[in-house]
């Protein structure tokens, strides 16, 4: 184990990302995993441990941003992945794994008659986007401001931007990317995050001309503050009252239950578009609705009303990956990681309790986020803005062994127990007390 502290100007991380900078923009492909003053690159995972290139030891609450519900090469995926590349690694052809972690998606959730796998959480959603134009024939879509769904155009619209003064303004599309349309920012509608007065005054306006509703039912930041049923009620309302679709986004959500994260607020969507944990650490992505709605994907005689091709589509590593992570991912084994996830909340709401910090200690199922209140600022307990943090304090979790999503946010594995709990609350005490 590496006794360098993080960071280190002579270590073998800083220097792949100054030699990474020569041929890739921020010496990677990936703008999530950018961080300051440079990105640590691994050399490998086991379980809920990392490794870094210097020889560092992590516990991962990171888990490749929540897809790795069973941590590194669990043995089982690893094995089920090594069998299908010793067949064949991709075919222009079916394969019976796909029919099977299709039948296996659809016994559990009620409204997944059929489903379309693709590579990504971006292409789920926007694919799930382009099947409720196709299927209602009308061009916009809303969205909650600052909620995230990958990198589509339509979807990133008005992220990561102030949250509007609702007593001045409505919210408006704002672009996310430079050179964005304003065509795409005009078919898009902002409606603020769990705000039933104002969204529905919004919706109701738009709502005839809405194909959808883009939502997430795990709520703010990867889960850090959820929905309110009443919030979800009204989007169902909609739908009733205006013939529109809801797209329930669950590339992350999914992770709430045994038959998703819809279940608990007993609304189905129209859509779900998913991704992360399905593949098991592979590329994934996959939409899944009613045969009535899915069948705009189909093609018979003539062209679908929504073609979608893809070269590596439901590709038989990841199908047959992904079977194994679902297959394992039993109520019982739900029921114990969301367990685990209260029991961490718990634990850290002690420490900020001891310390008297001023903090609010968010999440739901199996993940954890703490929100350091900024003494001038204040906290945004509705999620919609960008989280305040102290300087250094991601910093001194690498050097005390733990690595964490941006915003101290946790996401757990099956591979942890109780028994990470109170090393991981001795260590959020020791730096709270020194920062």
């Amino acid at each position: 184990m590496t006794e360098n502290n993080y960071p280190d100007y002579d270590s073998t991380s800083y220097h792949l990302n100054v030699r990474g900078s020569k041929v890739l923009p921020n010496s990677g492909s990936r703008s999530s995993i950018q961080s300051s003053p440079y990105t640590l690159f691994l050399e490998s995972g086991q379980g809920k441990q990392i490794v870094d290139v210097d020889g560092r030891q992590l516990l991962d609450f990171n888990n490749n941003f929540t897809s790795l519900i069973h941590g590194h090469c669990h043995p089982a995926i690893v094995e089920a992945a090594r069998e299908q590349i010793s067949k064949g690694s991709a075919f222009s052809f079916g394969s019976e794994i796909e029919i099977r972690l299709a039948e296996l998606l659809c016994q559990r959730v009620k409204g997944f008659e059929q489903i379309r796998f693709m590579n990504s959480g971006t292409e789920a959603v926007m694919n799930g986007i382009k099947a409720a134009r196709a299927y209602t024939g009308r061009a916009k879509i809303a969205k909650c401001e600052n909620s995230y769904h990958g990198s589509y155009a339509a979807a990133e619209t008005s992220l990561a931007v102030e949250p509007t003064d609702l007593s001045i303004q409505d919210p408006i599309s704002k672009a996310y990317s430079a050179g964005t349309p304003q065509g795409v920012l005009d078919d898009v509608v902002i409606i603020p995050f769990n705000d039933v007065e104002n969204s529905r005054r919004i919706l109701d306006e738009q709502g005839p001309m809405l194909a959808g509703i883009l939502f997430d039912p795990f709520g703010a930041g990867m889960g850090r503050v959820a929905p309110s049923q009443a919030f979800i009620n009204l989007l169902a309302e909609m739908r009733d009252t205006h013939g529109l679709l809801l797209i329930s986004d669950e590339v992350i959500a999914f992770r709430a239950n045994y038959d998703g994260c819809m279940s608990q607020f007993n609304v189905p969507a129209d859509l779900t578009c998913l991704g992360k944990i399905i593949g098991g650490g592979f590329p994934v992505g996959a939409v899944a609705g009613s045969r009535d709605i899915m069948a705009v994907f189909e093609s018979t005689d003539k062209k679908a009303r929504l073609p979608h091709g893809g070269t590596f589509n439901a590709n038989p590593v990841t199908m047959a990956a992904g079977y194994a992570a679902m297959e394992m991912m039993t109520p019982e084994e739900f029921q114990r990681i969301n367990a685990l996830g209260q029991a961490f909340r718990g634990a850290i709401t002690n420490v900020i309790t001891q310390l008297n910090v001023q903090a609010n200690v968010l999440g739901q199922a199996s993940v954890f986020a703490i929100d350091i209140v900024d003494p001038v600022a204040g906290s945004l307990p509705t999620g919609r803005g960008a989280m305040r943090q102290i300087e250094g304090i991601d910093a001194a979790f690498i050097n005390a062994g733990y690595f964490l999503s941006p915003g101290l946010h946790g996401s757990l594995s099956t591979a942890m127990d109780e028994n990470d709990i109170e090393p991981f609350c001795d260590t959020l005490k020791t730096i709270l007390q020194a920062l």
